[in-house]
């Protein structure tokens, strides 16, 4: 009679993962417990970025604080600063000039563009792909060109007031957002071939990280990870602001194809789409630019809404951005309280990783397009 063969044992280990960990896209802590290569659970930890914004927010004027909202994520600061203006102006009762309201449409369809241009460079970096972000880059520095040509800042663009715009459009810079588009329009197959239907992509991506929409609505995903999933809600469509109703556009949503609907390959590719729809709505808004002022009408003098509060809602290239805002009737919000989509798109990640393997979470982690600066506040 032979002895039984020695029974392999394992032992599960606890592995940190950042908070300087280049895939974790930004200062986010992932204590990870594994046993060998897969993953058994993972608990994110955040705050390392925390910056009180919401309390700044209390402590400052409704306009001091528009420069804040854009430093919040500040990928798309434009989107973040339009959220904010959004919920002032129908606490204050203001009226936006319609031309306003149309370039408010240009600059947050062009910030949107930026937004996913650096998500698909960084997601092909998170699958080992370098040249995507190469890409990327080239076509995101035309589009801060043109916000600094606007704003004369390149990343934390302050181009969006309380009541308008600061400024009118110039031919020029009409010219110049014309020529990007016809420029960044045969780009797109450039990123296809890049990575879209490239086999080793399709390989890390596909069927990779499925996200059911049940689980996305109990963990209040929204953007383009709930779209990916198969869901068409997008704000700009469902609650139209700023004009959107009178623009043509579709919203993508997930697919089977090359991925299965709502895993990270679908998330991916629902960025990219969004990018020809964002170019698309940039370009109606400057063919039917309206005639008018762009800045608030009458004196100006120090905002007091009247005592109330509001929630507004925004769609920003992560998802819905909310500002719930409390007023007393004095310069100053009494409570302010920030809906951050990073913050619950984070949330499901725990769900998303169970028993994938650790090269896996990193895709599934870079998929989701999360920015910290609005997730800590």
């Amino acid at each position: 009679m032979t002895d039984a063969p020695a029974r392999l044992e394992t032992q599960e280990l606890i592995l940190n993962m950042g908070p300087q960990h280049p895939s974790t896209h930004g200062v986010l802590h992932l204590v990870l417990r594994t046993d060998g290569e897969i993953v058994t659970g993972v608990d994110p930890t955040i705050g390392y970025l925390h910056r009180c914004a919401e309390k700044i927010a209390e402590q400052v004027t409704y306009a001091q604080f528009v420069p804040y909202a854009d430093r919040l994520d500040y990928l798309s600061g434009t989107n973040c600063d339009l959220g904010w203006c959004l919920a002032v102006e129908r606490l204050a009762g203001i009226e936006v000039p319609e031309r306003a309201r149309w370039l408010r449409v240009i600059f947050a369809e062009l910030n949107r563009i930026a937004s996913h241009l650096i998500a698909f460079g960084c997601f092909g970096l998170d699958t080992g792909a370098f040249t995507p972000f190469l890409y990327a880059f080239r076509e995101r520095e035309l589009i801060l060109d043109i916000l600094e040509a606007y704003a004369g800042s390149r990343l934390t663009t302050h181009n969006v007031r309380i009541g308008g715009m600061p400024k009118d459009l110039e031919p020029a810079l009409a010219a110049k957002i014309r020529a990007f588009l016809d420029a960044f329009a045969p780009k797109i197959r450039d990123y296809h071939e890049l990575l879209s239907y490239n086999n080793i992509f399709i390989a890390r991506t596909a069927g990779i990280g499925v996200l059911a929409p049940a689980l996305a609505i109990d963990h209040g995903v929204t953007g383009p990870c709930l779209r990916a999933s198969g869901l068409p809600f997008d704000l700009r469509t469902i609650e139209p602001y700023s004009g959107y109703e009178r623009f043509q556009f579709e919203v993508p949503v997930g697919r089977d194809g090359t991925g299965v609907v709502g895993d990270c390959w679908n998330r991916y590719f629902v960025r990219i789409r969004e990018m020809e729809e964002s170019a698309r709505i940039v370009r109606q808004a400057l063919d039917g630019l309206p005639a008018g002022p762009v800045g608030p009408s009458g004196p100006r003098r120090p905002l007091k809404p009247p005592a109330g509060e509001v929630y507004v809602r925004s769609e920003s290239p992560r998802g819905l951005l909310g500002f719930y805002i409390v007023s007393s009737g004095g310069e100053r919000p009494a409570r302010v309280k920030i809906r951050a989509p990073s913050f619950s798109n984070l949330s499901v990640l725990p769900a998303l990783t169970r028993g994938v393997m650790l090269a896996d979470l990193v895709a599934i982690l870079g998929s989701l397009d999360i920015v910290l600066g609005e997730i800590d506040r």
